[in-house]
């Protein structure tokens, strides 16, 4: 087998290249900007990396070539969302040109909607009704009909909202620089709500796992964090292993929309007061670990801990 990271040097796809290394597994890292991934993969003597665009099926064919598995983790930005489904159409047809088998695709929650029940399985409707979540399921889709088409093998899986040092795009990222920084943390909502976060270094052993399998495909899975965990006690245990005093403030959807006049990360956000403010999206993943058997799930303890300790590093240097 032939595997190609696609978005290698973000949060995500570092965390697969993470966990192919601990099986030996050698790979591929693709990504817009060579001295990204020169800088990302600096410790990674056997990687190849490919510098290529994958909103083009040019850059696509040159990404797949040779690959027999993608592991599609490119992610964008909260306000370049419109990317998504091109970039997802044209690594279909340039996997499938270059005779790609396999596309494992990393996503999140967004297609849902309103939930309709709690936790809720992969068989949940989708519903979206924001711009975020409809696109969400259009880059789904596409992946979903080639299998379906017999182009080739494809399958979803599903995560709730990312934590750690390198996750860059998150919402939890800014709670963590604000403790590290002994500054106010931004929270929105209903901060006494249950919400659920993964830890970024746990998904990539199961996008690996699954990817390695043959009676997989085809389907959507999910992968939830360890638990459910207030934006409260979130930021609290985010302060206190940052050796500080909690120290943070809630906005509402008022408020939101107010700020997203003039920031257009909180513009975006917007759309998805539901979840912080309504009602919460809970995964279950039962069926993700009835195949997989043991699925890592690192604490919120341990998780948090050493987020802060490597931007504290970062910052010391």
């Amino acid at each position: 087998m032939t595997i190609a990271i696609l978005g290698a040097a973000g949060a995500v796809g570092k965390a697969v290249a993470a966990a192919l290394r601990q099986r030996n597994i050698p790979f591929r890292a693709v990504g817009r900007n060579k001295a990204r991934l020169e800088a990302a993969f600096k410790d990674y003597p056997g990687a190849e990396l490919v510098e290529a665009d994958l909103m083009t099926v040019e850059g696509a064919r040159k990404a797949s070539r040779g690959m027999s598995t993608l592991i599609h983790t490119a992610g964008v930005t909260y306000t370049e969302f419109e990317r998504l489904p091109p970039m997802m159409r044209a690594s279909i047809d340039g996997a499938v040109a270059e005779g790609v088998k396999r596309i494992v695709l990393a996503t999140n929650v967004y297609p849902y909607g309103r939930p309709r029940t709690s936790p809720v399985k992969e068989d949940h409707p989708r519903e979206p009704h924001t711009k975020k979540g409809q696109l969400r399921k259009q880059q789904e889709d596409l992946l979903l009909e080639a299998h379906a088409q017999g182009k080739l093998q494809g399958l979803v899986v599903r995560f709730p909202d990312f934590y750690g040092a390198d996750a860059e795009y998150s919402f939890a990222i800014g709670m963590a620089q604000a403790a590290v920084a002994g500054k106010a943390a931004n929270l929105v909502g209903n901060i006494d709500l249950p919400h659920e976060f993964i830890y970024i270094p746990d998904a990539g052993p199961v996008l690996v796992d699954l990817a390695l399998r043959d009676d997989v495909w085809g389907e959507v899975w999910h992968c939830g964090g360890a638990s459910t965990i207030t934006q409260r006690q979130f930021v609290t245990q985010l302060f206190e292993a940052a050796g500080r005093k909690p120290k943070f403030r809630a906005a509402g959807s008022g408020l939101v929309r107010m700020i997203g006049l003039f920031d257009p990360f909180m513009r975006e956000l917007f759309e998805m007061m539901y979840q912080w403010q309504e009602t919460p999206l809970v995964l279950d993943d039962s069926k993700l670990r009835v195949k997989l058997g043991n699925v890592k799930k690192t604490s919120y303890e341990d998780g948090i801990r050493q987020t802060i300790g490597e931007l504290k590093a970062r910052t010391a240097k």
